[in-house]
């Protein structure tokens, strides 16, 4: 089994809370479908006019129970919870929970190149957030592990589909991933294709029939739908069209809402599958699946401006890939778009406006996703 990597973590967290609705989330520029993601009608081109500001803050007077989460006492909440919580030591204890569960799902059977090609990047480590994620979620809302691993498992065979795609010659023409050289250097493009498209049309199989007979049958189709619509052409898909069509063009013509499109599809669509599917198999209510689909779009946004920090702020070595890529394929980032401090400072506003969905969760249940909120804010590699 494959060795689980970790970036260095530590928990960060301001201590003035501004409890502010996502902008990303309520403004007029997405429209709702049931059951789906929140999308942009198309890519807007508009000039950078704007900075990222917050809507007025919600009343910090409503009662709740002691046992929850609430707007007075997030504050404090990632100070007091890292006391009591350890982190680490869930994620690494998940992260192995699921590498075993990868190993299981995708076992070395013929034809013997396409399965090795596979597990390659299958089980080459990784940190494993979304799978992560998807059993957090599944968690909060009374489920357990048993119950998510399958749709974790299916999230993480379509992320390293995506990664393998990614990295071929005719995308973003990577050698390394991971610390390791990519699929296709190992195995040639022709099979690195297939084993992306083998990836993908199994987890579909794995997550129709792996997951527990005590998940109800509608439980288990809307969790394909989600995922179905998560990655297709309203989803990862459209996300990484809009970025292939915008490398190279004038900063000038270009606005912050045409990069969220790219990342709030490309990079956010999935995180927020592996949340709202384990809310779903985990027997969430209609509410408590909505708020966490806003909580990972917020962490999914995150993910990918720190993602464009450290492609410009680390090493190759510290990486585990090819740093400094995006800048020497003149794609459009954050850094690139409104510098790296502006970039630092959306990277944090974001972490509050996730974490901010949370309140109303029990305090103890919801520590996971705290904390991995600040896992991904704080992340090193």
């Amino acid at each position: 089994m494959a060795s689980v990597t970790l970036c260095s973590w530590v928990i960060h967290h301001n201590s003035h809370h501004h409890p502010s609705p996502s902008s990303i989330l309520t403004q007029s520029r997405f429209r709702s479908r049931s059951s789906s993601l929140l999308t942009f009608n198309k890519p807007i081109f508009l000039r950078p006019k704007r900075t990222v500001s917050s809507l007025p803050s919600p009343s910090s007077t409503t009662i709740v129970s002691s046992s929850v989460v609430t707007t007075e006492d997030s504050k404090s909440q990632s100070s007091s919870s890292s006391s009591s919580f350890d982190f680490m030591s869930y994620i690494i204890h998940k992260a192995e929970s699921v590498n075993k569960a990868l190993d299981s799902a995708v076992p070395l059977r013929e034809p013997l190149k396409i399965h090795e090609s596979m597990r390659y990047s299958l089980l080459a480590g990784g940190k494993r957030v979304r799978p992560v994620l998807c059993i957090a979620a599944c968690e909060l809302v009374g489920g357990d592990e048993s119950l998510a691993m399958p749709a974790a498992c299916a999230v993480e065979m379509i992320h390293t589909m995506s990664l393998i795609h990614d990295d071929l010659p005719c995308m973003d023409n990577d050698d390394l991933r991971r610390g390791k050289p990519t699929n296709h250097k190992v195995f040639g493009e022709d099979v690195a294709v297939l084993a992306g498209d083998a990836l993908l049309s199994f987890a579909f199989e794995h997550l129709a029939s792996a997951t527990s007979s005590d998940v109800s049958p509608a439980r288990v189709v809307r969790a394909v739908g989600e995922l179905a619509k998560a990655i297709g052409s309203e989803g990862l898909v459209a996300g990484q069209v809009v970025d292939i069509s915008s490398e190279g063009l004038d900063l000038n013509d270009i606005g912050l809402e045409h990069l969220e499109y790219i990342h709030i599809h490309k990079t956010a669509a999935l995180l927020e599958a592996s949340a709202v599917l384990g809310a779903i198999v985990g027997g969430g209510s209609d509410d408590e699946i909505e708020r966490l689909r806003k909580f990972a779009r917020c962490i999914g946004l995150l993910f990918q401006v720190v993602d464009d920090i450290l492609d410009v702020t680390k090493s190759s070595k510290e990486l585990g890939k090819t740093a400094g890529k995006d800048l020497i394929a003149d794609k459009l980032t954050y850094p690139k778009l409104m510098g790296l401090e502006k970039s630092r400072e959306f990277a944090e506003k974001l972490n509050r406006e996730a974490r901010d969905q949370l309140l109303g969760f029990d305090s103890d249940k919801v520590a996971p996703l705290l904390a991995l909120a600040n896992y991904i804010a704080n992340r090193q590699n």
